[in-house]
């Protein structure tokens, strides 16, 4: 199966793509999801963070305290390594078996950071860089997520995005109709370059 990766910093409609590409049947490995998920299915996981991290994770229910370890990652870039360094290797497993159970010819891989990341090299034939301008993602996401501006400018700081590696960019400053046509030229008119890199066999 061919796979193209769709990502962008937080804020930047990422998610709104991949809903549209959902829409036409085209199916979806949303890393952040399917990392939540590996939390909940291997506790030992989160205890494993816990003595890493030197510090408690798990909320008065037992489960992992995800906004605690957000607030963590994103203030902390050493933290951020000791995570990603014990939880990509099991994701990008994950991602291997997701793509081996797939039957469609082609899907799409939904993550801010996996360019960034070594250990993701090669999962990939083509990547999709969404963008929009600061200041719109930060009033996306401060409306979403109900975070303070300051709080949304360090996530935007924490994420690294070589542009240089995406084969194709989306510009998302605007409407949702505006974004979907813009779906529906780039993955699906044939004469597009992502079209023909997913249709090559």
């Amino acid at each position: 199966m061919k796979t193209v990766i769709v990502t962008g910093g937080i804020g930047s409609g990422k998610s709104a793509v991949c809903a549209c590409l959902k829409k036409r049947g085209v199916p979806v490995y949303d890393c952040d999801a399917r990392v939540r998920g590996l939390y909940g299915r291997r506790p030992s996981l989160v205890s494993q963070l816990e003595i890493a991290l030197g510090t408690p994770l798990k909320g008065a229910d037992g489960r992992l305290d995800k906004a605690r370890l957000a607030a963590l990652i994103f203030s902390d870039p050493h933290a951020r390594e000791t995570l990603e360094g014990i939880v990509y290797p099991i994701l990008l497993k994950d991602i291997r078996r997701w793509q081996q159970r797939q039957t469609a010819p082609w899907g799409a891989l939904e993550s801010a950071v996996i360019l960034s990341k070594p250990v993701f090299d090669g999962v990939a034939d083509g990547v999709v860089l969404v963008e929009a301008p600061e200041e719109v993602r930060m009033a996306r996401v401060m409306r979403r997520d109900g975070l303070e501006r300051e709080a949304v400018k360090g996530r935007i700081r924490s994420q690294e995005i070589p542009r240089e590696k995406a084969d194709v960019i989306i510009l998302n400053d605007g409407t949702p109709q505006a974004l979907s046509e813009a779906v529906e030229r780039v993955f699906f008119d044939k004469n597009s370059y992502i079209s023909k890199l997913i249709c090559k066999v």
